[in-house]
């Protein structure tokens, strides 16, 4: 598949999250923290890979980049989480 096939996937997919989680601010439903936590990942995952693929570099390369950064981001996410249960636990 073209990689630049992708761009308007990952943007009809972004704007999609932002559509749904706007409607749901118009319904006065609750909107939970792991929910937009966890469409923002999603979000920017498909971003990076839509990066990687449309780079004019070798594919395998375009692989690990890949894999290389959802690692990365993996770990951000797990510290701040952890950072976040510890100052919760901390203030009670």
């Amino acid at each position: 598949m073209d990689g630049w096939i992708l761009i308007p996937v990952a943007v009809g997919l972004s704007a999609g999250f932002g559509g749904w989680l706007t409607w749901r601010a118009i319904k006065k439903q609750p909107i939970k923290l792991h929910v937009v936590m966890y469409g923002i990942s999603v979000v920017t995952g498909i971003l990076s890979i839509v990066f990687f693929m449309t780079m004019d570099i070798p594919k395998i390369a375009k692989v690990l980049g890949a894999i290389a950064l959802g690692g990365v981001l993996i770990y951000l996410a797990a510290r701040m989480q952890r950072r976040s249960q510890a100052d919760k636990t901390s203030s009670q």
